[in-house]
């Protein structure tokens, strides 16, 4: 039966191992170097300093899969506003897990007083995040056409958004 929890330190070589898959094969992220796992527990340790979620999913005990919510800018007024990303590793392809995980996501950073949520998807073709993201009630915002150069091509970015909670109705609480 899947799991999906709080991320842990001991999850961080799995982390690395599916990140640097989607690196390496994919078009969901314009990194081309894929990070280390110092690098990545630095990231992981930055996204929950402020009190934002990193989570994973397991299946029949092994982690296939990440997501977490970070700042869509670094300027304080973005701060009830994240990006989110996730990564899942090929074996975990078609299972309903990456649906499940940015479903608990989503309520985990609601729970954190965020009130929009942008998914910024590397690729126009990447059918799945774009999938996935609509399913649970993001909306296209926006496609930045050739902004991105991998894999000896050009690469759209597709800007998706949806509100949480309340979304602009209200003025926000303080986060920490």
């Amino acid at each position: 039966m899947p799991l999906i929890r709080p991320s842990h330190e001991q999850d961080l070589a799995a982390i690395t191992r599916i990140y640097g898959h989607h690196v390496l094969k994919g078009t969901g992220t314009f990194e081309t170097t894929p990070p280390s796992e110092a690098d990545m527990t630095t990231r992981r340790a930055d996204v929950l300093a402020k009190g934002l979620p990193w989570l994973v999913v397991e299946d029949n005990g092994a982690v296939v899969g990440f997501a977490y919510g970070n700042w869509f800018k670094p300027r304080p007024a973005y701060r009830f506003s994240v990006e989110d990303s996730i990564y899942m590793a090929p074996e975990a392809a078609g299972k309903g897990l990456g649906r499940a995980l940015l479903a608990e996501l989503m309520a985990a950073l609601e729970r954190a007083g965020v009130r929009r949520v942008m998914a910024v998807i590397g690729d126009s073709a990447n059918a799945g995040s774009i999938g996935v993201h609509k399913a649970l009630g993001f909306e296209v915002a926006g496609t930045i056409p050739s902004c991105g150069w991998k894999f000896d091509r050009w690469l759209d970015i597709v800007l998706m958004q949806r509100s949480l909670g309340v979304g602009d109705s209200t003025a926000p609480e303080a986060l920490p």
